[in-house]
């Protein structure tokens, strides 16, 4: 059961990929989190993203379905994409490749949160300098240390109240088709995401025992 886990910055993907990978045995890959273990391994080819995102340009799909193919190819478990695809060009790239490697996506799961929601979630959300957790902070924003490791905590320059804005303009121009792209193929679900985390992991899992 290969799984696409798609929504707006912060709608909480991340967290329900991890119980997600645990309850279902799977190979979890953020698209993020895997270019920034390529760029801190200081690789040539992490040395071409990191010069390729400083000029504050994306990843070409080319080379992100290269790097993707090369993970999803080691693994026999199943995958659950997590901030991947973002775009209709990229879901068609990702279609194409698991199709080569003998593999096909299953379902494709929405969380749904209202951008009000997004922008108070994310101006709240701060990292951990040390083991690079990341944390919800209370309104008050009294919390400056990290309370697994101690470690100083900072706001993410993505996660700034202006970014963020940004960042959902180019969610609803690039992303939301997607949506259209898979609900074609009857493969699109959507979960309500302002619930607790609780919730949504309950609803996800109802949407995926359907698909086995």
């Amino acid at each position: 059961m290969n799984i696409v886990l798609m929504g707006c910055p912060g709608a909480g993907k991340g967290t329900q990929s991890a119980k997600l990978q645990d309850k279902y045995q799977l190979h979890h890959i953020s698209t993020g989190d895997v270019l920034r273990k390529e760029i801190a391994s200081e690789s040539t080819l992490g040395k071409q993203i990191a010069q390729i995102i400083d000029q504050g340009n994306l990843v070409p799909d080319k080379l992100m379905i290269s790097i993707l193919e090369k993970i999803v190819s080691t693994t026999d478990k199943d995958i659950i994409f997590d901030g991947f695809p973002r775009t209709v060009a990229q879901a068609e790239a990702l279609d194409g490749m698991m199709q080569r490697l003998g593999r096909n996506i299953d379902k494709v799961i929405m969380i749904t949160l209202p951008e009000s929601e997004v922008v108070g979630r994310i101006s709240s959300r701060r990292q951990c300098r040390k083991c690079e957790k990341i944390l919800q902070i209370g309104p008050d924003e009294s919390e400056k240390v990290c309370p697994e490791c101690g470690g100083e905590l900072y706001t993410r320059p993505d996660d700034t109240p202006e970014r963020v804005k940004h960042r959902l303009e180019v969610y609803h121009q690039d992303t939301l088709p997607v949506k259209n792209y898979y609900a074609a193929s009857g493969k699109y679900a959507e979960v309500n995401g302002n619930q607790t985390p609780e919730q949504v992991f309950e609803d996800v899992c109802n949407v995926l025992e359907k698909v086995k």
